[in-house]
């Protein structure tokens, strides 16, 4: 199993640079591209994936994306 994070495609779908979104949930630019960078989802805690949903105007499964190992034949 793996669980993508998409928080770089759903910004760059919005035109939501680092430092707007920072600025929404009241983050430091640098702490909002930490976030962006992670491919897998990283660990983050419910208050901070409300505020981005609540920034961002999506649900967490537009950030998040679950794909199912592939099994062997």
């Amino acid at each position: 199993m793996v669980i993508h994070w998409k928080l770089a495609v759903v910004m760059a779908e919005r035109n939501i640079s680092n430092k707007d979104l920072a600025e929404m949930i009241g983050k430091h630019p640098n702490s909002v591209s930490r976030l962006k960078r992670h491919r897998r989802l990283p660990r983050i805690d419910e208050d901070k994936l409300n505020s981005l949903c609540k920034a961002l105007k999506c649900q967490p499964g537009d950030l998040i994306v679950y794909q199912e190992d592939e099994q062997d034949p």
